[in-house]
């Protein structure tokens, strides 16, 4: 069984890293979907966070990261995945995941979603809150993985 694991990981988190993970205990592949056209301002380009992810989830062997466009269920059917993973840390998660999990089940009622509770470790973590501590010189470490980091801190460094 494969399960889709969507989203633009700019950057990818100790969170992320952690829904990947337990995913990969429940399916026998998990494709990290990395969203190759968010309508979000990036820090890294597509390439950049596939490879940050591949790096991250290098350990978990039935873990493939990849890029797609276009509509998450489709994509899903492309890969032969008959569920969606997210993770979940709030409230507003649940809100926003219940209605994109009705019109995903409208678009393709033969796609699934199952959803991870954040581990406690990581339930404050957002790649957005991320990338604003970094870009005002906080420390990041222990929230995203070590080598993204540094991929951050260089961004962030390149253009003072």
């Amino acid at each position: 069984m494969t399960a889709l694991y969507p989203g633009s990981f700019d950057p990818v988190t100790l969170g992320h890293v952690d829904v990947a993970r337990r995913a990969a205990r429940l399916f026998d592949k998990v494709v990290v979907g990395v969203y190759a056209t968010p309508s979000k301002q990036l820090l890294f380009d597509t390439n950049e966070r596939i490879d940050l992810f591949r790096r991250a989830a290098a350990d978990i062997p039935n873990v493939e990261v990849t890029h797609f466009q276009g509509l998450v269920v489709r994509f899903a059917q492309e890969i032969g995945a008959n569920t969606i993973v997210r993770g979940l840390r709030s409230g507003s998660d649940f809100e926003y995941e219940f209605d994109m999990a009705f019109m995903n089940r409208r678009l393709a009622p033969d796609v699934d979603l199952v959803s991870f509770m954040t581990s406690l470790d990581y339930m404050f973590l957002s790649s957005s809150l991320i990338k604003e501590v970094a870009m005002l010189g906080g420390d990041i470490r222990g929230m995203v993985p070590p080598h993204v980091v540094d991929a951050v801190n260089s961004k962030f460094s390149s253009r003072v």
